[in-house]
């Protein structure tokens, strides 16, 4: 396809997309701002898009010198208002891990999506590291979309959440789900804008405004206790929400009941291969799929067993 479709489509049109080109045409609904990546494969083509396709899209996009300085970008963007967007392979995060955690306390003003791209089976990686658990060590939310429209529908949501709670969420593929092929319904298309203003009687800037803020953005230990303590209450109110959740959906195969004997609770590209089996071979199970996975949704997991 020609990679302008993802910048000129309007809402309604159709794509068949790789799930790595429907992460960027979900940046471009989004109406980010700022992208920064270091390549790495399965997400390399995402940054192979964005540098065709940014300046057209209004949007400040470079490959960095490593996912740490990809990182620091983003999080410095956010912190000014602006919609930001890095990624990054699994092992990226490691690299990124001493910016990532110390943005996960200091939070963000605009929106600002983490996409980290796993590799289970090792198709193009050292090792098989599990993001998830990235998650829960830093206390920030994950996505994990199981089909390229998922993954363009949860960039849009990730940054409506983050901004809602003012906290970086991680977007969370796999070599299957980021180079799969589906149709796509493309959304409505957002211009880019800061959530800050320099003055009350502005307009957004695009170039997005840093608001002084040393309780939120010095990390000194005074100061990090308290980032501590308002981040646990973050996530204490989005365990709240989590269950009823929008991305979180209940498959049942036993005339739109849950009355299926047994349940499969799955995420990600693994809900593919459930979904797959339970309804070609007709085992009658209800399917759980959870894409909000971090906070985990307790109540939604305690009512789907109950039944």
């Amino acid at each position: 396809m020609a990679f302008d479709q993802l910048v000129t489509s309007e809402k309604g049109d159709k794509l068949f997309l790789l799930g790595n080109e429907a992460a960027v045409r979900g940046a471009i609904e989004a109406g980010v701002s700022v992208a920064a990546t270091y390549p790495g494969t399965p997400s390399s083509e995402i940054g192979n898009i964005l540098s065709v396709v940014a300046k057209k899209a209004e949007m400040y996009f470079e490959f960095s010198a490593n996912e740490k300085v990809a990182m620091e970008v983003a999080a410095t963007a956010a912190a000014s208002g602006l919609r930001s967007f890095t990624f990054m392979k699994h092992v990226g995060l490691n690299v990124a891990a001493d910016s990532f955690m110390t943005t996960a306390y200091s939070g963000v003003k605009g929106g600002m999506i983490v996409l980290v791209a796993d590799d289970p089976s090792l198709f193009s990686s050292q090792n098989e590291q599990d993001t998830r658990n990235y998650s829960r060590l830093s206390s920030v939310p994950i996505l994990e979309p199981s089909s390229p429209q998922e993954i363009k529908d949860m960039m849009v949501y990730g940054f409506e959440l983050s901004e809602q709670f003012e906290i970086p969420v991680i977007l969370r593929t796999s070599t299957r789900v980021s180079h799969m092929r589906g149709i796509v319904e493309c959304g409505e298309i957002s211009k880019p804008k800061s959530t800050t203003k320099a003055t009350e009687s502005e307009e957004h800037w695009l170039k997005g405004y840093f608001v002084k803020n040393p309780k939120q953005f010095v990390p000194v230990p005074a100061n990090s206790l308290s980032m501590h303590t308002r981040l646990a209450e973050k996530m204490e109110i989005m365990e709240e929400i989590a269950s009823g959740s929008p991305v979180n959906e209940v498959y049942s195969f036993e005339n739109g009941s849950l009355q299926g004997k047994y349940g499969v609770i799955s995420s990600g590209g693994a809900f593919n291969y459930a979904y797959d089996i339970v309804s070609q071979e007709n085992l009658g199970m209800d399917i759980l799929k959870i894409a909000l996975s971090y906070p985990t949704p307790k109540d939604l997991i305690h009512d789907f067993c109950k039944n």
